[in-house]
C-alpha cells in the first residue's frame, strides 16, 4: 500500500476534503448536535460548537499521519459541510480499511452518501492499494446498510453484541467489498 492521507476528492455534488477548524459551526449545526444522527455513533451529540471545535482540533492533528483518512463532505450547492466519511481502522497485513460515515438528517435519502462512498472506495482501491474495505452498522439502523449495498458491498453477517455505540452494546451487521469485486 501507498498511504497518501486525506486527499481532496470530487464528485458531481460533493467536495470530499480534510476538515478545518472553521468547519465547527457547520458540523455542529448540520449533524453533531443532533441526537437522532448521533444515536448510532460512538460519540454523543455535542452540547456546543466549542465541543465540535475541540473534536476538529483532534481530527486535524491526525492529518499529519499519511495513513489518516477523514473527509469532510462539503455540499457544493451550499458550500457547507454536511457529513463525514473516514477510515476508522486499518489492518495492514490483509490490506483492509474499515470505514464509518454520518450525515445530517436534512440530506438523508438523496444518494449523497453512496456518491461519496463510491469515490472513497475508488481512491482507497486504485490510489492507496487497499484490497478490502469493510463497514458495520447497528442492526437497528438498516438505512446505513442500504448505503453499503448501493456501492456493491456484500453482507457478511451479524455479530451478536459485537459493537457499542450511544445506544449501548449492540448487534452489528458486517459488510465488505474486495478490490476485485468493485465496479466503480
Amino acid at each position: 500500500m501507498k498511504h497518501l492521507g486525506t486527499k481532496t476528492l470530487n464528485t458531481p455534488r460533493l467536495i470530499l476534503r480534510p476538515f478545518r477548524i472553521e468547519d465547527a459551526e457547520d458540523m455542529y449545526a448540520n449533524w453533531a448536535s443532533d441526537p437522532v444522527v448521533t444515536q448510532y455513533l460512538t460519540w454523543p451529540a455535542h452540547s456546543s460548537a466549542d465541543v465540535t471545535g475541540q473534536l476538529l482540533t483532534y481530527w486535524t492533528q491526525g492529518y499529519e499521519k499519511p495513513d489518516s483518512y477523514n473527509w469532510a463532505l462539503e455540499l457544493r450547492e451550499i458550500g457547507q459541510v454536511i457529513g463525514s466519511l473516514s477510515v476508522v481502522r486499518v489492518i495492514e497485513p490483509i490490506g483492509e480499511a474499515e470505514i464509518g460515515y454520518c450525515m445530517g438528517r436534512r440530506w438523508w435519502g438523496q444518494g449523497l452518501m453512496p456518491e461519496a462512498l463510491r469515490e472513497v472506495l475508488r481512491f482507497l482501491f486504485d490510489e492507496v492499494g487497499f484490497n478490502r474495505v469493510a463497514a458495520v452498522h447497528d442492526v437497528e439502523n438498516p438505512k446505513s446498510g442500504r448505503v453499503m449495498q448501493k456501492v456493491g458491498m456484500t453482507r457478511e453477517g451479524t455479530r451478536r453484541q459485537g459493537g457499542r455505540n450511544n445506544r449501548g452494546i449492540i448487534d452489528d451487521v458486517c459488510y465488505a467489498i474486495l478490490k476485485s469485486d468493485a465496479r466503480l
